[in-house]
């Protein structure tokens, strides 16, 4: 029996011939193994933490909140009894048709700033600065991206700046932007004479190459390097603010944004669960303005058609 077990473990100690099989076979699974793609370098960290010449502005209508900020202010000024159902219509109908089209046209959106403008004339800045906060909260609070939210915390926790940039009235600029904690707002200001407001504008509104401007103007005077910054919209307008700095963002952009975006190699951003619910669902609303405000879409589109 010893024997036997003498030769089973002779049977099994490896031959010359058997070594040269092994090492063979081993060098050619080495040489004909697939090796694994390098890792792809990791981006540079951004926002850049304590870069103080660095900064980042936001649009605000569809890129921080879902619609128009001066729509939703002119909801609540009706149920303030500031205008009647005439005016009403023509908000509704100016809202709907910036739900259905998507983008900014800058005759339409003049015509809504023009009611407006017709809308506060003879009130005082104080009085509208009061319930444009009440509004925040009724109307606009919900409808903030939270993505695009996160995106401006991010500059904020690297210690820099966050401006919003918007042809939206400056006092509803501001009031969003301190209510989301942001260092400010770029927007449209409606001229004052004694604190009330005349029902003109100083200068123009604060849409396309203005914004740029507006953003040259505040880097200049608060020390910013413009190609440290960054920049985020939704609208194909705002191309000439989002091209003046290093790093600019398209979020939820329209169709020719998305595409200048992609030529140009443009980060991307889209937040919104559908982009078709996005462009024609109709915020819900509550009380009156629910009813009237679907009644009054219905009455100018009729109008218009007519």
């Amino acid at each position: 029996m010893a024997a036997l077990g003498w030769f089973t473990r002779r049977r099994h100690l490896p031959t010359e011939a058997s070594v040269l099989a092994g090492e063979a076979s081993a060098e050619a699974a080495r040489k004909s193994s697939v090796q694994a793609p390098p890792p792809p370098p990791a981006e540079p960290e951004f926002p850049v933490v304590g870069d103080e010449r660095a900064a980042a502005f936001f649009d605000l209508d569809n890129t921080v909140m879902q619609g128009a900020a001066l729509f939703h202010f002119g909801r609540g000024l009706y149920k303030r009894h500031f205008f009647r159902k005439r005016e009403l219509a023509r908000f509704a109908w100016q809202q709907a048709w910036f739900r259905l089209a998507g983008v900014e046209d800058p005759a339409h959106m003049e015509d809504v700033r023009s009611s407006a403008l017709s809308i506060v004339k003879g009130h005082r800045v104080s009085e509208l600065m009061t319930i444009g906060e009440e509004i925040y909260d009724e109307y606009m609070a919900d409808r903030i991206w939270p993505g695009t939210r996160a995106l401006a915390q991010a500059h904020l926790d690297a210690g820099q700046r966050v401006w919003l940039v918007t042809a939206a009235p400056v006092e509803t600029a501001t009031i969003i932007a301190r209510r989301l904690g942001l260092t400010g707002a770029l927007g449209t200001v409606a001229e004052s004479v004694g604190g009330v407001y005349t029902g003109r504008l100083v200068g123009e509104p604060l849409h396309g190459p203005a914004k740029a401007e507006a953003v040259r103007a505040l880097a200049a005077a608060e020390g910013l390097d413009l190609s440290r910054c960054a920049a985020y919209s939704d609208s194909s307008n705002d191309i000439p603010m989002l091209s003046i700095v290093g790093h600019p963002y398209a979020v939820n952009p329209d169709g020719r944004l998305r595409k200048h975006a992609r030529e140009h190699g443009w980060r991307l951003r889209d937040y919104r669960t559908g982009r078709k619910a996005a462009k024609i669902g109709i915020p819900a609303a509550a009380g009156v303005g629910a009813v009237a405000g679907g009644t009054a879409a219905a009455v100018a589109l009729h109008r218009r058609r007519r």
